[in-house]
């Protein structure tokens, strides 16, 4: 197994740029199987109506994938914002604690590391979202449903804030040996009511 452990800055800039969407309900979108580029034109109108979030660009003569379902924005603050219509997510690929590589014999010293860094990523979002309307984690009865339904499914720890419009959910994977989990981290999203 090996680790990365990276200060939560990028974190830090994606959740203040989270916390100052108005309303998400502005950017819900039609939560279904449809892609193409009417789905991401109308992203990209949504999301730069109720945000200063700048969309990708598209270069001179690129067309948009008709699988795509999503589409990515810079924000002020330098954050990578990746949006569905029922879902908002931070690329945040130099931020925070993580672990790649599990064998089966790793999971322990996974779970141990999540242990020991779920604490930092907690704070950090309640310093931009006070305190949660949820926290649990698995060792307790009924986690899995306790949420909502399947919410803690593969997870070890989760977290809920509500916002307007969405909530946000904070969460680690958590380890398992079959399938066997290769990688670990904290993660977050915002689901789009």
């Amino acid at each position: 197994m090996k680790t990365q452990d990276r200060p939560l800055d990028e974190d830090d800039r994606a959740f203040a740029d989270f916390a100052e969407v108005a309303d998400w309900s502005a950017i819900a979108g039609p939560n279904n199987d449809k892609s193409g580029p009417e789905v991401v034109r109308a992203i990209v109108q949504r999301v730069t109506a109720a945000t200063d979030w700048q969309p990708w660009p598209l270069a001179a003569g690129e067309q948009i994938d008709p699988v795509l379902a999503s589409w990515g924005f810079t924000t002020k603050r330098g954050s990578t914002m990746i949006v569905f219509p029922g879902m908002a997510f931070a690329d945040a690929k130099n931020s925070g604690w993580c672990a790649y590589g599990l064998e089966p014999g790793d999971l322990a010293e996974a779970e141990a590391g999540l242990d020991a860094h779920w604490p930092d990523h907690l704070e950090l979002a309640r310093k931009h979202f006070g305190e949660p309307a949820y926290v649990g984690d698995d060792s307790r009865p009924g986690f899995l449903d306790e949420w909502g339904p399947g919410a803690g499914s593969d997870k070890r720890h989760l977290a809920a804030w509500l916002l307007p419009g969405a909530h946000l959910r904070l969460f680690s994977t958590k380890p398992a040996s079959s399938p066997l989990t290769t990688a670990v981290g904290v993660n977050y999203a915002v689901y789009i009511n």
